[in-house]
């Protein structure tokens, strides 16, 4: 056991890190593994998907929001089986990099909650584990999120952008990444800024799932035949997150009230209406980036969505594409992320910083947990 500890501790060496990535849209876990030191991303292994089903995303839904009760615990079991299943089925692994399921963010309040137990899965995989990443950058003043900016720090440095670029992920929350990549390291002063722009997928789905008993707007169907309500919109964008300076966060239900605001729409209007809801969002976060990106790098489920990527063409003033565009995998960014920073914390490097989540300074957060 010693020597599997100095191996993912010893730094600059290389190593297969595994991570895993369950978001708030619900729809099952992300697998994905990364060859990596720490600070470099030296080569992309093999990924994997495990949808959740429709019983077990019920009963994640059912804990959204909790802090406690009896929600919990059965919710946890779903998350537990369903990392082991999904990770159980990688060979020569290094590492793994838990982030579990969040269910509440409240970091100026109570904090934030992932479920899933990283000792546990340390104990059933027969690998070290790095969980908990969360909590000590909010013990710190943070957010807790995003935490992915790290990560596309260096993803910046692969694709070998020259000037400033933004990396905008569309899951059930919204959040940009501005990175400039003339700088040596993440957490220089300058090097990223890092926000949620508010609602992106959670609204749609919930619209869907309730309305029709669908999991999402397949490829932007419903919204299509849509209408945007603005005078919706209009009062969506008075909201006073938008006005706020970054960095800043949002916990997946903050926006439930957008629901109501198309409550009386018709299915398709009511779907390109909270459509445009995620867009303008984005299009109110570009005004916080230092400097303009020289393209905006979309990753994260709503880049399948034909119809939000057409309206953020049309809203920012810089070309819009999948990360797909410079040979990475949008599907699999966030898990990816994960083993990124699981080597991080394994070696004592920062996480966050200043710049991403408003921490008072440059954190490693994350518990390494030996199998």
């Amino acid at each position: 056991m010693d020597k599997v500890a100095e191996k993912v501790r010893e730094k600059g060496r290389v190593i297969r890190a595994l991570g895993a990535m369950s978001g708030t849209s619900l729809d099952g876990v992300d697998a994905a593994v990364l060859e990596t030191d720490g600070v470099d991303i030296h080569g992309f292994g093999p990924s994997d998907f495990r949808p959740y089903s429709e019983a077990e995303q019920t009963t994640l839904r059912a804990a959204l929001g909790q802090w406690h009760g009896d929600t919990l615990e059965p919710a946890t079991d779903v998350v537990m089986r369903a990392h082991a299943e999904v990770l159980d089925a990688f060979n020569d692994i290094d590492l793994v990099g838990f982030h579990g399921q969040t269910v509440a963010h409240a970091p100026r309040q109570q904090g934030t909650l992932q479920l899933g137990e990283g000792a546990a899965l340390a104990h059933s995989l027969g690998v070290p584990v790095v969980w908990d990443f969360r909590n000590a950058d909010v013990q710190l003043g943070g957010e807790g999120a995003p935490l992915a900016p790290f990560f596309h720090f260096a993803c910046a440095k692969w694709i070998g952008a020259t000037g400033p670029v933004a990396f905008l992920n569309l899951g059930g929350v919204g959040n940009i990444t501005w990175v400039d990549p003339s700088y040596a390291k993440p957490e220089q002063d300058g090097a990223l800024l890092a926000f949620d722009t508010g609602p992106a997928n959670a609204p749609v789905n919930d619209l869907v799932h309730k309305r029709l008993g669908q999991p999402y707007d397949k490829d932007g169907r419903i919204a299509a035949k849509g209408t945007v309500e603005t005078g919706a919109l209009e009062l969506f964008l008075a909201e006073s997150y938008f006005s706020r300076m970054p960095p800043k966060s949002l916990d997946r239900n903050d926006f439930a009230e957008m629901i109501g605001l198309v409550n009386e729409l018709s299915d398709a209007d009511a779907a390109a209406t909270l459509t445009a809801m995620c867009a303008a969002g984005v299009a109110e976060a570009m005004q916080h980036c230092p400097s303009p990106p020289t393209r905006v790098l979309v990753t994260g489920g709503g880049r399948h969505n034909p119809v939000l990527m057409r309206m953020l063409d049309v809203s920012l003033d810089c070309p819009v594409a999948p990360v797909e565009a410079v040979g990475l995998d949008g599907d699999m960014l966030e898990a990816q992320a994960f083993a990124y920073l699981a080597v991080r914390v394994a070696r004592g490097l920062p996480t966050s910083c200043p710049g991403t989540t408003g921490v008072r300074a440059a954190v490693g957060g994350g518990t390494l947990s030996l199998p």
